[in-house]
């Protein structure tokens, strides 16, 4: 049992709704066992239990840890590639190095890799897409099984438009994903994910037979990428001509409803908002890699006015940083161009309890309470001299935080926990 002080940050609503008021401060968390005891008073805390291993961590912030909602792992090495539009970066970094994870030992060392760059960064959980190889499947939950790690995967499934290498088929991508399902899904803390990557590379043929499986597995998430760019969709009406939209491509072969995750979501139709609404699915907003890759604007508040279930994500390696706070940084940059001012309880809450609830895992991580899993960050609030300086002159937790969430990096990282274990302490080495 270890009991952790510091400023110990949840939240009781969602701050979109209910405003800053929604947050919590508190100033110990009892975590035992992988899950979370109790919050409250450090001296009550430490005189019910006098036994615990004390961690007193002073004024720095103990919060949930962070959740990224759409991640290419694969993408790990190529990122901050140069430039070009969506598609010709497919073609010229992504899809060459997707290519390398039929090897399965590179595979396993891009998944430690990527578990060493996030924890770093103070995330604990992520939905990833793999490639097409079962290798890289098997890397990424074998890296999470070794860490206790909730996270949400799957195999990316492309029989069209892509290269010699990365193509599957209807059947096979049924095959290897009902397969790669029944092996890792519901094992330890890891959860499969139905993985078309988008419309243009899928055959329909494919996008049936994934809507099939996904119908056999409900349980399972399916997640895939929408209206990320105009020229984009421009291509999807070309090979779809039939269809109403965008997302009609999916919603004919069963892949719109519950457990959707659809990356991007910029330009979205009344239409697309309505039904994704209805449906009650997720859209994931990816502010480094849209601005990166030149996509657009992500319209968030006025999609969270509408009601709409709403994620953040790094969405790496096409995102250009791997850390939560730079893309809370990004989102707060994003809303400005569209003349909302995020404050930062609205931010912290979509980089934890706001990306869970994207996940259909509220109930498990994103947040602090009694029964939740242990997956924390430690922040410090005063990791560089600009950021200490402006963190001086704060009147409030809130004006205090927001400078690490604008200028904040792996250095504001001062521990990682991953079900009650700390498995990133920074300058451990030294």
């Amino acid at each position: 049992m270890k009991l952790l002080l510091g400023q110990v940050l949840s939240f009781t609503a969602d701050p979109f709704v209910a405003g800053p008021e929604a947050a919590r401060l508190d100033e110990a968390v009892l975590i035992d066992a992988g899950k979370i005891i109790a919050l409250g008073g450090a001296s009550d805390l430490r005189a019910a239990h006098p036994g615990a291993d004390l961690v007193d961590h002073g004024r720095a912030l103990i919060s949930a840890g962070f959740v990224d909602a759409h991640v290419h792992y694969p993408q790990t090495a190529i990122i901050a590639s140069w430039g070009k539009r969506l598609i010709d970066w497919l073609n010229s970094y992504t899809f060459p190095e997707e290519m390398r994870f039929s090897n399965a030992d590179y595979a396993q060392t891009i998944a430690d890799r990527y578990f060493n760059l996030t924890l770093s960064n103070g995330t604990t959980s992520f939905a990833s897409y793999c490639t097409i190889h079962p290798e890289s499947v098997e890397a990424i939950f074998a890296a999470a099984e070794a860490r206790n790690a909730r996270i949400w995967a799957g195999k990316t499934c492309m029989d069209r438009n892509a290269p010699e290498g990365l193509r599957d088929t209807a059947q096979s991508a049924y095959d290897a994903s009902a397969q790669l399902l029944a092996k890792w899904h519901g094992r330890g803390r890891g959860s499969y994910v139905i993985t078309p990557r988008f419309s243009p590379t899928s055959t329909e043929a494919q996008l049936e037979a994934l809507g099939a499986l996904w119908a056999t597995h409900p349980d399972c998430l399916m997640q895939t990428h929408l209206s990320e760019q105009t020229d984009e969709i421009d291509w999807v009406k070309s090979l779809y001509p039939t269809a109403r939209d965008y997302l009609d491509t999916y919603e004919r072969h069963g892949l719109v409803g519950r457990g959707g995750l659809y990356g991007h979501a910029i330009w979205l139709t009344e239409r697309e908002k309505d039904r994704l609404r209805e449906v009650d699915a997720s859209l994931i907003h990816c502010p480094t890699s849209n601005c990166f890759i030149g996509s657009g604007l992500f319209p968030l508040m006025p999609l969270k006015a509408q009601g709409q279930r709403i994620g953040l994500a790094t969405d790496t390696g096409g995102g250009s940083s791997f850390s939560m706070l730079r893309t809370m940084a990004a989102a707060y940059e994003v809303a400005q161009l569209t003349r909302h001012a995020l404050h930062p309880a609205q931010l912290w809450w979509l980089a934890t309890q706001g990306s869970a609830r994207a996940l259909y895992a509220d109930h498990l991580i994103g947040n602090l309470a009694p029964g939740m899993e242990a997956d924390l960050v430690v922040i410090d609030l005063a990791s560089t001299p600009a950021i200490e300086q402006a963190a001086a002159r704060a009147g409030d937790l809130w004006q205090a935080l927001f400078p690490t969430i604008m200028m904040g990096d792996d250095r504001a990282i001062i521990e990682t926990w991953v079900a009650g274990r700390c498995l990133h302490r920074r300058n451990a080495a030294a």
